[in-house]
């Protein structure tokens, strides 16, 4: 898993004021909590770009005044007309505590359906994924070598070593659907098939 160092401040006022000056100040407000006590922080609106505006799960090593925890973001609030990031959660992680995080899906290798001219269609884009932290995977690849048209690969087909998917086992991943043009070319020779036995 990727780590990103990122440093923060304490914050004694906690207010709505005091979060609009920090933000003037390209700051965001943040809490850190999941430990023994709630931390509020405020950090560098610019070093959260990298863990924000990624696909891949990134460990934070957030410094707060020289004292140093290991988190993840649990949840980012965004403002809702500029879209800029007005607060962000972190979760201090624990070598022996389990997490629950979302983990991108990443699709591999290639499908027969798809070359036969079916129609992928990715319903999940991430699961969701309890484990110890150092037990978390960077990524859940799913293979497409058996996927012809009309099947699917879901939840339940993924299997992970020492962690554990909480997504419903019936659910779609993805799946190959017949797509109009293939269908169309099916009917023609159908069709041209039945002509021929006149």
């Amino acid at each position: 898993m990727k780590s990103i160092a990122i440093s923060g401040s304490a914050r004694q006022n906690v207010g709505k004021r005091d979060a609009k000056e920090l933000r003037y100040e390209g700051k965001i407000p943040a809490v850190l909590y999941g430990g023994k006590e709630q931390t509020h922080l405020a950090v560098s609106a610019a070093d959260l770009k990298s863990v924000l505006y990624t696909a891949d799960v990134v460990f934070v090593e957030l410094d707060i005044d020289g004292k140093k925890t290991r988190a993840i973001v649990q949840d980012t609030q965004f403002h809702p007309l500029t879209d800029l990031v007005t607060h962000v959660d972190f979760l201090e992680l624990f070598d022996d505590k389990q997490v629950s995080v979302n983990i991108p899906i990443k699709l591999t290798g290639d499908s027969p359906g798809v070359k036969m001219g079916g129609k992928l269609v990715q319903k999940l884009r991430n699961l969701r994924v309890k484990a110890l932290p150092n037990d978390l995977p960077q990524e859940i690849t799913v293979p497409m070598e058996s996927l012809e048209v009309g099947k699917s690969y879901r939840v339940g087909q993924v299997s992970l070593e020492n962690a554990k998917v909480l997504n419903n086992a019936d659910d779609t991943i993805v799946s190959v659907v017949m797509s109009r043009a293939l269908r169309q070319a099916e009917q023609e020779a159908a069709k041209a098939a039945k002509g021929g036995k006149k």
